[in-house]
């Protein structure tokens, strides 16, 4: 096979050590030298020398772990490093060393067999970092809710039948009361605030138990966690708003599609990013946030269409903007939810729909604009004739006459 890169290195990345194989021009074939190194700074910057020496211009390696970040970020700008899913370039089953990985590495680096993962700018890297601890932490905070929520249910305390947050104004307010030893349903009850005073008797009902000290030492450390985590939350986000500064016009354009709010727009730039010539198209970004369906074909038979692994970070929060979107109503995206919910189900028809999401973002983006809805009745204007030959047909089926005649 013909050589795309003539000075080239693979390395296989371990927690430890490193272990690079060099392929350089010979007189009849390629030469290869293996060195090992281990994975600290400064032997890092010894890999570099060598490969500096080598005049390599292309390194690949896979991405094991997060142990392939300290190589990248030495090598980063020193030449073009491509980082490999490491299921795309499995070796024939055999005897299997670390040796034989990193020349394998380089043999199909050489060839130009690699395709490389998308691995974002700087500034875009450190936004993710910070979206993705803030959604950790997020959940954290939903997790120790649930475990209030548990352990009042376990103390005859039902005040999660009757607010709907019970670490909210309210539910706080009677959370301390009763950590402080007040157990007068009618005084908890009155602590009631905004729209919940209105429930005040099923509040009294609801808060009569059997609460004691062992629940009251629990709520306490479970509301402190609860609060500590919720500042910690605003802390991030704090940051993470210092760092969408560069990105304000991409994030306002984003928040124009239905479902779309701050949070999942800043989410969506921090895995994706902005430069849109990463993807050569819509469908190659579809492809790549792993909501397409996928193709599984064996004698001409189409079998499971299921789709494939992606960007679990992304993924989520196109789901979790399909879901917003699928409750309005009159959009684009609420009527494509309900046109194939109806006949496929509500699970597909959201994914049908964080993909409709993912496209219109990868246009928006690509684009600079903002986001153009077709309307709620997009559908019934595209097979207006096939929708009123069904009604009438239907019509007449029970039985009546039917004449049509145009609104004016």
């Amino acid at each position: 096979m013909e050589r795309v890169y003539e000075r080239c290195c693979g390395i296989d990345v371990h927690k430890l050590r490193v272990v690079a194989c060099v392929r350089t021009p010979g007189p009849r074939r390629s030469r290869s030298e293996v060195r090992t190194f281990g994975t600290t700074t400064s032997e890092l910057l010894r890999l570099s020398d060598w490969l500096t020496e080598k005049g390599c211009t292309h390194v690949a390696m896979e991405s094991t772990g997060v142990y392939w970040k300290p190589v990248f970020n030495i090598l980063e700008g020193m030449c073009e490093v491509i980082l490999v899913n490491a299921q795309h370039i499995k070796a024939v089953p055999g005897r299997k060393t670390d040796v034989r990985d990193c020349e394998w590495i380089a043999d199909l680096l050489e060839h130009g067999l690699l395709k490389a993962s998308f691995i974002p700018p700087e500034p875009i890297r450190d936004l993710r970092d910070l979206t993705r601890y803030r959604k950790t932490l997020t959940r954290e905070r939903a997790s120790e809710v649930n475990r209030i929520q548990k352990l009042l249910e376990s103390a005859n305390i039902k005040l999660a039948s009757v607010a709907t947050d019970v670490v909210g104004a309210s539910g706080r307010a009677m959370l301390k009361a009763l950590i402080s030893g007040d157990h007068d349903e009618e005084h908890l009850a009155n602590l009631a605030k905004g729209t919940l005073r209105a429930k005040r008797g099923d509040l009294v009902e609801a808060l009569s138990g059997r609460f004691r000290d062992h629940h009251a030492f629990l709520i306490r450390q479970m509301l402190t966690h609860v609060e500590e985590l919720e500042r910690r939350i605003k802390e991030c986000s704090a940051r993470v708003e210092e760092c969408m500064v560069p990105f304000a016009l991409e994030r306002t354009l984003l928040e124009t599609i239905p479902g779309v709010g701050r949070i999942t727009a800043e989410a969506l730039i921090a895995e994706m990013g902005v430069d849109m010539t990463r993807f050569p198209s819509s469908a190659h970004f579809a492809s790549w946030a792993g909501l397409c369906p996928g193709n599984n074909e064996s004698a001409g038979k189409r079998k499971s269409g299921r789709i494939r692994k992606g960007n679990i970070w992304l993924k989520t929060a196109l789901v979790e903007a399909a879901l917003a979107a699928k409750k309005q109503r009159d959009t684009y995206l609420a009527a494509l939810g309900r046109r194939i919910g109806g006949r496929r189900g509500a699970k597909r028809a959201t994914i049908a729909v964080a993909h409709s999401i993912g496209v219109a973002a990868w246009h928006i983006l690509a684009g600079a604009q903002p986001y153009h809805d077709l309307g709620p009745r997009h559908f019934d204007n595209l097979a207006g004739d096939r929708l009123r030959r069904h009604y009438v047909r239907r019509l007449r089926d029970l039985g009546f006459n039917v004449t049509l005649e145009a609104a004016a």
